[in-house]
């Protein structure tokens, strides 16, 4: 097991997302460092990341042929952010799908965006 794959968490986390249009089941694969969206065991979604100790940096979202068009996507961001949020982790959302979901639901996951500090002894003195 790599380091990686320790940080991200357990072997799985499943996650229920209801839709408007189907259920989709949210997993976290950390070995393959992707939340899937299932739809009836299906996959139809991946959401990429990075890991490290205190965030998840969320590269890349896909939908997968055959399952556009019917919020799978939306699904399964939902659902690993309700995880990295149970987890006690951050997100830096490099993917621009990420990016704009956390925007437009702001009330709710703004706050897990890292935001880095510079702490005071690394600040040039006067």
């Amino acid at each position: 097991m790599s380091g990686a794959e320790g940080v991200a968490g357990p072997a799985a986390t499943e996650v229920v997302t209801e839709d408007v249009t189907e259920d989709v089941v949210v997993r976290d694969e950390p070995a393959r460092h992707r939340y899937e969206g299932r739809i009836d065991a299906q996959l139809a979604a991946i959401a990429e990341y990075l890991s490290t100790r205190q965030f998840l940096v969320f590269s890349h979202t896909e939908v997968l042929p055959g399952f556009e068009g019917r919020g799978v996507a939306t699904a399964t961001v939902r659902g690993a952010l309700d995880d990295v949020r149970r987890r006690g982790l951050h997100v830096v959302p490099l993917c621009p799908f990420v990016a704009a979901f956390i925007r437009r639901n702001a009330d709710r996951y703004a706050d897990l965006v890292f935001t880095s500090s510079t702490p005071d002894s690394l600040v040039p003195g006067d």
